[in-house]
């Protein structure tokens, strides 16, 4: 949902919201007058029975909003918290407050760049990724106070991060917790490889484009015949 849009429904909840709680106050009233009314003595003059009518009116009033502001009240807080979260202009998370001290100032910058790595990763990821739904997908990022970002891809399988501002580069690299190499990675296929062989129990050897390792690759990739749904 894009910004405007977002904002245009919040508004609009936002008056239906209060429209219900005056729908509300206007039943009560009109009941409590009616029941006051019917409830008055018949030896009360009309005077009498109409200031009777007029209080428990008010009385029913407020009961009734009291009663229907208990059920708007987490509507009224969510509203809220996506009016003061959201800026009109951007749709983006508002920055928080000026910090007070260093320490929270330095905490604020330490998040942003943790953000920042992550959110780098996943736009840099369509250099590699062109599904769209994976890899550039910035919830799955976690990114690092030194700029660096991770994607958990399986147990002991992670992929790696790192741009390289001065230069414009974006490296990724597979990294395992079991002794292995690093692998610098250029394409799906390169981690959907390595990925099947340590599913089938066989050395991880990574793709390359030909040469003496490409000889290992071809071979591997025969023992990984059948399995590439894993």
């Amino acid at each position: 949902m894009t910004s405007t849009l977002r904002q245009t429904a919040i508004t609009v909840a936002s008056s239906m919201i209060e429209g219900a709680s005056m729908a509300a106050a206007l039943i009560g009233g009109a009941a409590g007058a009616y029941l006051g009314y019917q409830l008055a003595p018949a030896d009360w003059s009309d005077g009498a029975c109409i200031a009777f009518a007029g209080a428990v009116a008010v009385v029913g009033a407020v009961a009734i909003d009291g009663l229907a502001d208990l059920v708007l009240a987490p509507m009224r807080r969510l509203m809220w918290k996506n009016r003061s979260t959201v800026s009109p202009s951007t749709g983006r998370t508002s920055a928080p407050a000026p910090a007070d001290t260093l320490e929270q100032a330095l905490a604020q910058v330490v998040t942003a760049t943790e953000e920042d790595a992550a959110r780098r990763a996943a736009s840099a990821a369509f250099r590699i990724d062109d599904s769209d739904n994976f890899l550039r997908s910035e919830d799955r990022w976690r990114g690092y106070e030194d700029g660096e970002a991770s994607f958990y891809l399986a147990p002991g399988v992670v992929l790696h991060h790192r741009a390289e501002r001065g230069e414009y580069k974006h490296r990724f690299t597979l990294l395992t917790g079991d002794g292995e190499q690093p692998v610098a990675i250029t394409g799906m296929e390169q981690i959907r490889h390595h990925l099947a062989a340590r599913a089938a129990g066989l050395p991880a050897v990574p793709v390359t484009n030909g040469g003496v390792d490409g000889d290992k690759d071809d071979v591997l990739d025969d023992d990984l015949t059948g399995i590439h749904a894993v």
